[in-house]
């Protein structure tokens, strides 16, 4: 099957043909369909898909100065840090999958890590329960940032432009301000309550209380200055520079665990990528410290067993499959998962399609598994929220698929007294106790305890998929635990379904992950015939419907080169920028 690049007909994907770059018949931006797909002569720069329409601006920019992929991607993170603030950061983590078109690749693992004060238990109370919001609100929910320390190891292995040239536009953006917007403020308005809590980001975000006025500038002076001093001193700076010393003197000043050594001691790292197959296609993706990649081979291994193509990409039989795999592997992913620096993760079982076939065995293709008889399974005979993606393929066919987080929506609401940005709550993504759910409830395994030094597991899972050595697809979303299940729903839309990729992402998503045994669904994402008949089946669905994901997407066609973004019509101020 071949991935369809044509373009979008209702206006879901947003591109502008800004600047010319390297010689390509890549698609004319402002092309309707049923026109030509390419210019003669026309010189193509790439495609930018992310959740900010002014970082995707700003990710362009770079590949219109002669920028790579890379280069592209790292302006984006920065660029996110300043316009996309309930996500975008410097003070998360998150990974980055990186493909050359001459056949390099690399996976980083930024994610955030636990202070050296961290302890196992740090979060229970004299009883043993959960404190409420000690693990998610303040200080003490913050993990080491890995962000910089990431983006930097990127841009050292893979980048041409300068470190420099690459933070220009999020300085600029900081410095000079940019028109706050309606999506921006909306958003603030929602995180009120948390943000308030604590004075420097009541001030900077909030206003001191009155609310920034929508088509006013809003202008980040301190994160601004925060962005020049890495620029000007080097990646370093964050972690051992004045930047480290703002973190630790107000971390010391309202009891949290950073301290300058465990920023001087942070490291991103390299990891081996995971390679998985689905159908003839070769899948790239993230492996521990994230759940992703493993959980998202896993169910597309069971998937694999079925002729999904010819029941629909809405019938009940293709819901039911969907999540009868969800269930399943996602118990491996509360069992198995956890730092591997610490924990032997069975990889390369769980991704095994011998194993895949047994677990595909206890399906049951007319009822619903009851979550509690789920068990996790046996791989070891088979070894030998709020988050934000972007997508970036440059006119070589460079290609890089990254996702990084706060966590929540704008992280501990804690921002930095004079250094201007948030800090995660990341140290709720580790297990705070077993079998209690973390604020996405899920729930987590031994392997995944508090451990000074240790980095908790996540979902986040950037990805793309090879057709015959070629890149053909990148893609990624935030979301939690909905995130491994957004990119599995549009990989089967494209792959299965035979979708073009706007509709693919456009598509209505459902989600589940093994307990609580309930089907979440997005309004107006079910016909009422459909969860009848799934209801007949035994499945349970949440009595409020939501929104699911945020996939950015970049299709190229493998003969031609011509790209194809989109920007999952979900986000609001989401933007796919290039030609």
């Amino acid at each position: 099957m071949k991935v369809v690049v044509g373009m979008a007909r209702w206006g879901l994907v947003l591109m502008v043909a800004l600047a010319a770059c390297a010689p390509s018949s890549a698609r004319n931006a402002t092309a309707a369909p049923g026109e030509p797909a390419a210019t003669p002569g026309k010189r193509a720069c790439g495609m930018v898909a992310s959740s900010s329409a002014l970082a995707s601006h700003a990710g362009y920019e770079i590949l219109r100065q002669g920028g790579n992929a890379v280069d592209a991607a790292v302006a984006i993170a920065f660029a996110e840090a300043v316009t996309y603030p309930t996500a975008g950061n410097l003070g998360g983590g998150g990974f980055m999958l990186i493909r050359m078109a001459d056949g390099r690749a690399a996976a980083i693992d930024y994610r955030e890590m636990a202070p050296a004060k961290a302890s196992r238990d740090m979060y229970l109370d004299e009883r043993g329960q959960v404190i409420p919001e000690a693990s998610t609100v303040g200080y003490l929910a913050a993990a080491v940032p890995g962000t910089v320390a990431g983006l930097a190891m990127a841009h050292q292995q893979f980048g041409v432009l300068s470190w420099d040239a690459v933070i220009e536009p999020a300085r600029k953006l900081a410095a000079d301000g940019f028109i706050f917007h309606a999506a921006l403020s909306d958003s603030l308005k929602h995180n009120r309550r948390l943000l308030g809590r604590f004075p420097e980001s009541n001030r900077i975000f909030l206003n001191d209380g009155r609310l920034h006025q929508v088509g006013k500038i809003f202008r980040q002076p301190e994160l601004g200055d925060t962005l020049a001093r890495i620029q000007r001193e080097g990646w370093r700076e964050f972690y051992e520079g004045r930047t480290a010393q703002l973190i630790a003197e107000d971390m010391e000043r309202h009891g949290g665990l950073i301290t300058l050594d465990d920023l001087r001691n942070y490291r991103a790292k390299p990891r081996e990528m995971l390679r998985g197959s689905y159908r003839g296609y070769e899948l790239l993706t993230m492996p521990p410290p994230s759940s992703g990649g493993i959980v998202l081979i896993a169910m597309l291994n069971m998937l694999e067993t079925y002729d999904l193509g010819s029941l629909g990409p809405r019938s009940p039989e293709t819901y039911h499959r969907l999540v009868e795999v969800m269930k399943r592997a996602f118990a491996d992913r509360a069992t198995f998962f956890g730092d591997p620096d610490f924990v032997d993760v069975p990889a390369k079982g769980l991704t095994d399609k011998r194993y895949a076939r047994e677990l595909a065995k206890t399906i049951d293709l007319q009822r619903a598994t009851p979550s509690e008889q789920v068990r996790p399974g046996d791989p070891l005979p088979y070894e030998s929220t709020e988050t934000t993606h972007f997508s970036v393929v440059d006119a070589a066919g460079n290609g890089v698929s990254n996702t990084y987080t706060l966590n929540t929506g704008y992280g501990s609401g804690v921002t930095v007294r004079g250094a201007g940005f948030l800090l995660n709550n990341e140290m709720d993504d580790f297990t705070s106790k077993v079998g209690s759910p973390n604020v996405f409830d899920l729930i987590q395994g031994e392997a995944n305890a508090i451990e000074p030094g240790k980095r908790p597991l996540s979902s986040m899972t950037p990805t793309m998929l090879l057709k015959d050595g070629k890149l053909v697809l990148v893609l990624g979303s935030p979301g939690g635990p909905t995130i491994i299940n957004s990119v599995l729903q549009v990989l089967v839309n494209v792959i299965d379904h035979r979708l073009p990729l706007d509709k693919a992402v456009a598509a209505p998503r459902l989600h589940h992950q093994w307990l609580p045994d309930k089907i979440r669904y997005e309004p107006e994402g079910l016909a009422d015939d459909t969860k009848k008949a799934m209801e007949a089946m035994g499945h349970r669905f949440v009595s409020v419907p939501r929104r699911i994901g945020d996939v950015q997407a970049i299709a190229v066609d493998p003969t031609s080169g011509v790209r194809h973004g989109v920007s999952d019509p979900r986000a609001r101020d989401g933007k796919a920028v290039g030609d």
